[in-house]
């Protein structure tokens, strides 16, 4: 079988996998920005922020281990 179709994808996913990486270092960086308080939303409380930063984190931990589970096993 020939693999340079295979070496092409997993060149793609692998940045994928970096660009996803890059993607948590910002949300890292910016998490009380994007996480934080409201004040334009008064009836915002703590229970629907850590809902809300639980559905981000899960999202991204789900990317990453897609996109690093497809750069690392199509060999």
């Amino acid at each position: 079988m020939n693999q340079e179709p295979l070496h092409f994808i997993q060149a793609i996913f692998t940045g994928l996998f970096l660009l996803t990486l890059f993607a948590g270092g910002c949300l890292v960086l910016n998490f009380q920005r994007f996480f934080g308080p409201d004040p334009d939303v008064p009836s915002e409380n703590s229970s629907s922020r850590s809902y809300g930063r639980m559905q981000a984190l899960m999202v991204w931990l789900h990317a990453v281990v897609l996109t690093g589970a497809f750069a690392l096993l199509m060999h």
